[in-house]
């Protein structure tokens, strides 16, 4: 495949910023980098516009260091809330990715961020507060805390909690209230017996 030099106007991940020259194959350069005005063909001409391309990448380098170690300051106090399902057991379905965590962070925060800068060692498969660590620029680094919480009512996990221990709950409130009004029968019987004592006394 034939290639060919080009000077890049524009920022393009994963191939170079402004006023780098790459080579690329002549198709790409054709069909997609020169009419949508990415990049130039080299040139004595374009060369000549490589100090203007220098200073604008300078300026868009520092606005997104400035951008992302403001971000930085304000995302390490939050608390990402991530609602989950879970089993019988407590265990979760299914794990929590980068990409639901930029999908929180959008929903709850208002805050855009690509899911490539935050960084899982593994996803989270377990519930509680995981602090995680995210990568916003090359020279800005920070971490924020994740809270995982289970779907499912506190007071159904504690029946839960109770069944798997053995416990039934309704059995213990029968037995209870069947003691309970076994002495208020008994406390009606004792006025009963006075009345029969009182009878038994010869008249005068």
């Amino acid at each position: 495949m034939a290639k060919t030099e080009v000077i890049l106007t524009h920022n393009i991940v994963g191939l170079g910023g402004e006023s780098d020259q790459v080579k690329v194959s002549a198709g790409y350069a054709r069909n997609y980098l020169y009419p949508q005005g990415f990049a130039v063909p080299v040139s004595n001409a374009n060369k000549r516009r490589l100090e203007v391309l220098r200073q604008r990448r300078a300026e868009r380098e520092a606005h997104e260091y400035n951008t992302m170690n403001e971000l930085s300051k304000s995302i390490s106090k939050l608390i990402a809330v991530v609602h989950v399902k879970t089993g019988e057991d407590g265990k979760m379905f299914g794990s929590v990715t980068s990409g639901t965590i930029a999908d929180v962070l959008k929903s709850q925060f208002d805050i855009t961020l690509d899911k490539k800068k935050i960084h899982l060692a593994h996803p989270l498969k377990a519930t509680g507060e995981h602090e995680i660590e995210l990568h916003l620029h090359p020279e800005v680094k920070t971490s924020m805390k994740v809270r995982i919480e289970s779907d499912k009512p506190a007071a159904t996990e504690s029946a839960t909690a109770e069944t798997a221990m053995g416990r039934d709950p309704g059995r213990v409130s029968e037995k209870r209230g069947r003691r309970f009004e076994g002495k208020v029968e008994e406390a009606k019987a004792v006025p009963s017996a006075k009345p029969e004592a009182r009878a038994k006394k010869p008249a005068k």
